[in-house]
């Protein structure tokens, strides 16, 4: 049997209305510089290295409803993000213009709604 190829992820993508827009929120966020910015599509980096995070701005972007509930855009992906203070991260989150979602299914684990409508989690180490 054959080797498969090399293969790397370098990056997972978010689609949003403007792609600067929500890269700015991430930037902020997550303090990551970006690596690529074009009008339409971002890239931003761990300053050490590893995957960054890109954005494509997609116009008719339709925002995710969070919880799930039948009939409606369906969430595609979240980000899992640790932290080291729940409270501390939720406060810069939400400075940043991300709103923390109604349903919080556990305890250790905030969701928050990001300003083009997906949902990450911001968690505490051993969750």
């Amino acid at each position: 049997m054959a080797q498969p190829p090399t293969m790397r992820l370098v990056a997972t993508v978010l689609g949003a209305p403007s792609a600067r827009e929500l890269a700015t929120f991430y930037e902020r966020l997550l303090g990551w510089p970006a690596s690529q910015d074009d009008p339409d599509w971002v890239t931003i980096r761990r300053p050490d290295g590893g995957p960054g995070l890109s954005f494509q701005t997609e116009p008719d972007h339709v925002r995710p409803t969070w919880p799930p509930a039948e009939g409606h855009q369906q969430m595609m992906m979240h980000l899992d993000i640790q932290v080291d203070d729940l409270e501390a991260a939720g406060a810069h989150a939400a400075a940043l213009g991300a709103q923390l979602a109604e349903f919080q299914p556990q305890e250790g684990v905030r969701v928050w709604i990001d300003p083009a409508g997906h949902p990450f989690c911001l968690f505490l180490p051993g969750w």
